[in-house]
């Protein structure tokens, strides 16, 4: 064999045998952590010592360390920990380790004196002090944490050493005003971190639950603001915190606040802060975001969107407010004939080109001015194809609401085929099933829905569900159909906003009958007509007509959370809600408004002492 060759041999040998031992010492290792995890400290015990003398490796001195406290050996411990403290001085956390001994031995003040002199020997070396922190984190230690990384501070001169570490300690012990200035300093010294420190606060807000950490933050940014009236990282962090408050009007004297100081980002926290006023139904505090904005003129970078915001907020108020009077409409008609004028037909402006079409439609009852303004917003160029058969939906919607049940249909078509798995395709089927259910179609409908209720969209499975429980039940006790066919042919005239032909119809199966399942729904839907009238002394009395007589009937719930709204938001019968929140919850646990109707029971019944 010649020299390289045998170089080649020697190598492979020594590789084998070193992946041998490997392997065995992984072998061993692992037959430890079994006896370790079983309870047989002797024989964990046993292995451990063979592993550590052969490596002095760290892991198998803590599990051997763990074995002997468990065992009760704290003399073999001790002269462990003591041996390895000698070798390695700097491992300042084995005094940790050696408490740990004599607080096995009940010598309390001992232990101590050890932590002292780790604490003692705290130098600027920030592994050595993570390292210590952690032996202290697993004693369960925390104030001793938070010396180290406050001696770490003080020995290396660095004021903003281990602030997330510090702040994170802090608030695990409850310490909610020394966590909040720590992140305070924080962004004091590094504005570029806001981001970062409002993840933490707000997991910490999430977490605990806990008023005092919300009233110390509140208070300790009133502080800083009222010291720095010029640093906008505190403004903005107040900005943040009452968002995250729901505290939207206070959110918005901050944002102008900025605004002031700081013209050049002041309009973007004013949008901001609308916005997302706007999506929590705030909106006194959206539009005068957004107006706040539209001051400032077009060259403001947040006009254009504001504009529209105006009117997007102008929109939702009165889909809360039905009826709406004859010159609030027309000066909403005007506001959205000068505000598309002025910024054009675009992708940009679609969302109020579908306001002002439903505007149109269901309040001005002008259905060819509305389809006229979809028809332009389909043609619009570069407009997704998505978005074009999003268009197309409401516009079925809207032809069925004129009573043209034949082009709906077929733009429903239209939007199921381009979109055959994805929701839209799905609510488009959904629309084609209640289509054929409006025009007595009951067995080619309930196919359709059936197929819907296994759709991965909840609120389009849930709503196929309900219509095809209300035919199929309605089938079986009705061979002709004809209750059924009175109350879908309703079900249109309630849609169309013709609410005195659903009432007739609705009237015509309660004179035609005294015992019908379709009797809780046609209470249900002369409650929605009446509410929809504001006349709500009759919605109410209505709904109570139902949960009395069909208390055991799956509107029952429906019935009490209604009249519960009712009572509180438009009748002011406070009282008359509670017991209906209470009776729900008592009787219907299991209902899908009981989260709601907690939070508004004890609301109520703390305000009124019962």
């Amino acid at each position: 064999m010649n020299k390289y060759r045998s170089k080649r041999f020697l190598a492979l040998v020594l590789w084998l045998l070193s992946l041998s031992f490997t392997q065995a010492q992984q072998t061993k290792e692992q037959l430890a952590a079994y006896y370790y995890s079983h309870g047989e400290y002797a024989q964990a015990a046993e292995i451990y010592e063979g592993l550590y003398d052969k490596t002095s490796n760290k892991f198998y001195y803590q599990m051997l360390l763990n074995t002997y406290l468990e065992l009760g050996q704290t003399r073999d411990a001790e002269r462990m920990v003591e041996k390895r403290m000698k070798k390695h001085p700097k491992e300042i956390e084995l005094h940790v380790d050696l408490a740990s001994v004599w607080q096995k031995k009940g010598e309390k003040k001992k232990a101590e004196k050890q932590y002292a002199e780790a604490l003692k020997q705290v130098s600027p070396d920030v592994k050595q002090a993570e390292s210590l922190a952690h032996a202290f984190e697993n004693i369960g230690r925390k104030d001793l944490m938070i010396e180290t990384y406050l001696k770490v501070r003080e020995v290396s001169g660095n004021r903003y050493l281990f602030i997330n570490e510090i702040a994170a300690t802090y608030g695990s012990m409850g310490n909610y005003e020394a966590m909040t200035q720590e992140y305070l300093d924080l962004l004091d010294n590094s504005p570029r971190s806001i981001e970062s420190i409002q993840v933490s606060l707000q997991r910490a807000l999430r977490e605990t639950g806990d008023e005092r950490l919300s009233d110390g933050l509140r208070t300790a940014l009133i502080e800083r603001i009222r010291e720095q009236p010029n640093n906008k990282s505190y403004i903005e962090m107040m900005i943040w915190f009452s968002l995250q408050m729901k505290d939207f009007d206070f959110a918005l004297t901050q944002a102008k606040a900025i605004d002031a100081r700081f013209p050049d980002i002041g309009s973007e926290q004013l949008y901001r802060v609308a916005d997302i006023a706007l999506s929590n139904k705030d909106y006194e505090v959206a539009l005068d975001g957004f107006a706040t904005i539209v001051k400032k003129g077009p060259e403001n970078p947040q006009y254009f969107k504001s504009r529209m915001g105006t009117l997007q907020v102008e929109f939702a108020r009165l889909n809360r407010n039905f009826p709406v009077s004859t010159d609030e409409l027309q000066r909403l008609k005007k506001e959205y004939e000068e505000t598309l004028g002025e910024l054009g037909k675009s992708p940009n402006t679609l969302p109020i080109m579908r306001d002002y079409a439903s505007l149109l439609a269901y309040y001005d009852n002008d259905v060819q001015a509305a389809a006229d303004i979809l028809y332009d917003a389909i043609e619009i160029p570069k407009l997704p194809k998505k978005s074009q058969c999003e268009i197309k939906l409401e516009l079925g919607d809207l032809l069925l609401f004129a009573g043209d049940i034949w082009d709906a249909s077929l733009l429903y078509m239209q939007v199921e085929k381009a979109f055959k798995n994805d929701a839209i395709g799905a609510q488009a089927k959904l629309s084609n099933a209640k289509l054929s259910y409006y025009n007595n179609d009951f067995v080619w409908a309930k196919s359709q829905l059936d197929v819907l209720r296994a759709s991965t969209t909840k609120l389009i499975a849930n709503d196929a569900m309900e219509l095809s429980l209300l035919i199929s039940d309605n089938m079986e006790d009705d061979s002709t159909y004809g209750m059924l066919e009175l109350y879908a042919a309703a079900d249109l005239m309630l849609y169309r906003n013709l609410l005195d032909s659903a009432w007739y119809l609705l009237d015509e199966i309660s004179h035609r009958t005294l015992s019908h399942p379709l009797l809780d729904e046609v209470l249900m839907q002369k409650a929605k007509i009446r509410m929809r009238q504001s006349r709500y002394e009759e919605a109410d009395s209505l709904l109570e007509q139902l949960f009395n007589f069909y208390p055991d009937d799956i509107l029952a719930d429906d019935a009490l959370m209604t009249r519960a709204k009712i009572n509180e938001e438009r009748l002011n019968r406070p009282l008359v809600a509670l017991e209906c929140y209470e009776k729900l919850l008592i009787d219907y646990p299991v209902s899908l408004y009981a989260d709601q109707a907690r939070k508004q029971y004890n609301k109520l019944k703390t305000k009124y002492g019962r």
